[in-house]
């Protein structure tokens, strides 16, 4: 290897630690600001139960099947998070009417409304932040963060 290519890969590493760093300090602000969120929407709700929630809202239905599998959580777990999103009265369940076996899970109006609020208030939170940037720099960052959720 010439001394170009190993600065060149020496600039890679750097430049490739520096983004693990801050996808780090991303996900550790990204926790807090679940637990922000879920606190917003009710005191007692639980971090695992707000994302399960925006997850069930996001796609307007879901089964505790789906949510075990897309969570990689244990069905227990799943079951204690929708009693509580039940009880709550963020969550309706309902039979499957393909297969009895499954509930049907759909966030109440309550929730939908909750979460708008929140994605409002998230919105202004990203337009503040990148306000500096070009259509083209935010661009960038979306393909980044697409590529990385994709590995």
């Amino acid at each position: 290897m010439v001394a170009s290519e190993a600065a060149m890969s020496s600039d890679v590493d750097t430049a490739l630690s520096d983004l693990q760093t801050h996808l780090n300090l991303i996900f550790a602000r990204t926790r807090t600001l679940w637990k922000e969120s879920a606190a917003r929407i009710d005191p007692e709700l639980q971090v695992g139960g707000y994302k399960l929630l925006t997850f069930i809202e996001r796609a307007e239905r879901a089964n505790a099947h789906e949510l075990a599998d897309k969570f990689e959580m244990d069905k227990s777990v799943i079951s204690r998070h929708v009693r509580m999103l039940e009880d709550l009265g963020l969550l309706e369940s309902r039979p499957d009417e393909r297969d009895g076996r499954q509930r049907v899970l759909t966030a109440t109006p309550a929730a939908c409304a909750a979460l708008a609020e929140l994605r409002r208030d998230h919105a202004t939170r990203l337009r503040t932040v990148v306000a500096g940037l070009t259509q083209d720099e935010i661009a960038a960052a979306s393909k980044v963060f697409r590529l990385l959720s994709e590995v």
